[in-house]
């Protein structure tokens, strides 16, 4: 089970419409003064900065709340869109929770963070959830996302098989929000399992 393990102070955070896991894919188009500053700074220190989901306000304009629990972002690359608006690729790390947020002058939310020793050491996967394993399975074939060519061995992780079902299911933000801030994997797994009948086809 997930802990608080370790304490961030002053950290940026980037609220978002929408669910950043450990391990997942994260994409962005930078242009307001406070996130090229985000970006800025954390390029210089190689820092992580704190996505969480927008619980009221907007991603662009005024400061947005966050909800207590999101995940750490790592930058991992750039790019320009065909705008020539900058981009950055970053990667989930690990979950946190929110203990005060306070904001600059310019909008930007900082945060002092409560993060969590996520699910080590690697927690099998149990025979009975082995219908989520080849569920997964199609939706990599079928999506093809980032992760695509992840070692075999992650199919065997409880805790990653999990996380990638509920980025590639098409469930709500408010339900992947849920399953982001639960502790037990096997709980998640089974969370999954119970929903699984709302996407069969009739």
């Amino acid at each position: 089970m997930a802990r608080a393990s370790s304490l961030l102070t002053d950290i940026p955070l980037f609220p978002l419409a929408t669910v950043l896991f450990p391990g997942g894919p994260l994409e962005l188009r930078i242009f307001e003064p406070r996130y090229l500053d985000l970006v800025r700074e954390c390029t210089r220190g190689d820092k992580y900065f704190g996505v969480c989901l927008i619980l009221g306000g907007e991603e662009v304009g005024g400061p947005a709340a966050p909800a207590a629990v999101g995940t750490l972002a790592r930058i991992i690359d750039f790019f320009t869109t065909s705008e020539g608006i900058l981009g950055i690729a970053a990667e989930g790390g690990r979950r946190f929770r929110v203990n005060q947020v306070r904001v600059r002058s310019d909008g930007q939310l900082r945060g002092d963070v409560a993060c969590w020793t996520d699910d080590v050491p690697v927690v099998p996967l149990p025979p009975e959830f082995g219908l989520l394993e080849t569920i997964l399975r199609r939706l990599v074939e079928q999506m093809a996302p980032p992760w695509k060519d992840a070692p075999e061995t992650c199919y065997d992780d409880a805790v990653w098989v999990g996380f990638r079902l509920a980025e590639l299911l098409p469930l709500d933000t408010g339900e992947r929000q849920h399953l982001l801030e639960m502790t037990d994997p096997m709980e998640r797994l089974g969370w999954l399992r119970d929903v699984l009948p709302r996407f069969q086809r009739a």
